[in-house]
């Protein structure tokens, strides 16, 4: 398994190292396809419907298809509570975003902005290709037990399908304009696609601040795959009232996955 440099000098915290693996299928927290960026669902095409709420909801995703498993058995699934992160130097993160998302997808679990190739997020000299970011309300990481109003996945991957997601936490305030311009394209209904009038730069739905936490994590949708590295900014930036409510009212309610059990993972700081 491939490391960071800070973890791979924490050897014996190997639970908490970074880790990989091969990307499995269309879902909110995974590109489409190993080499593409587009998106029409979160889930695998071919596997069972799930949801948020309900019979087909977050507490039985493990139960509606066998390539669900870790949704229930997974020891490292995200989201998590952030607390308690251990201190250690963690490299500063190398992001090199050029180009511009130009698709807006409602895909029925979230709104998505599909990313044209060229845009990359290095890791220990590994490039990951940002293939698209999409949106949850409410936040689905905390922060010491404390949710916020939404989050923003930036979902990379590298060139044998590892992933690399950077999350955004919102607080509620001020509307922000990226955001808006990307809800006032967005389709209002499940399985549309529009394209942006103005393509969108994903360096907007950045905070100026680049410090963070990082943990081993797993996908936060189904099949929930493990192996995810996850990179949760420290500094929130704000979004309106009523950008989360359109969220809300594409989705039909909320699109957050409970948190899960930290297990003997270690986040770092």
């Amino acid at each position: 398994m491939s490391k960071w440099l800070p973890y791979a000098a924490l050897a014996a915290l190997a639970a908490a190292a970074i880790g990989h693996h091969s990307l499995a299928g269309e879902h909110a927290d995974a590109p489409a396809a190993a080499s593409t960026a587009g998106a029409a669902h979160e889930h695998a095409s071919g596997h069972a419907h799930w949801s948020y709420e309900g019979p087909e909801g977050p507490e039985h995703w493990g139960e509606l298809d066998p390539a669900y498993a870790a949704c229930a058995k997974g020891a490292h699934q995200t989201p998590i509570d952030i607390h308690d992160a251990k201190d250690v130097d963690l490299p500063p993160l190398i992001i090199d975003y050029k180009t511009l998302g130009q698709e807006v997808v409602n895909n029925g679990h979230t709104i998505q902005v599909n990313v044209a190739p060229g845009s990359t997020l290095t890791l220990n000299g590994v490039p990951y290709e940002l293939k698209q970011f999409h949106f949850h309300t409410p936040s689905e990481n905390d922060i010491d037990e404390k949710p916020f109003a939404m989050e923003a996945h930036l979902v990379h991957g590298d060139k044998d399908g590892h992933l690399a997601v950077i999350a955004v936490l919102y607080q509620l305030g001020a509307e922000d304009s990226a955001i808006a311009h990307v809800f006032a394209a967005s389709p209002k209904t499940a399985d549309t696609r529009n394209t942006l009038p103005i393509p969108v730069d994903p360096n907007d739905l950045l905070p100026e601040g680049r410090d963070y936490y990082a943990f081993e994590g797993s996908l936060t949708t189904p099949p929930c795959t493990e192996g995810v590295s996850w990179i949760v900014l420290k500094e929130p930036l704000t979004v309106s009232k009523e950008e989360v409510a359109f969220l809300e009212s594409a989705m039909h309610g909320h699109n957050n996955r409970p948190i899960q059990p930290l297990h003997a993972r270690v986040i770092f700081r």
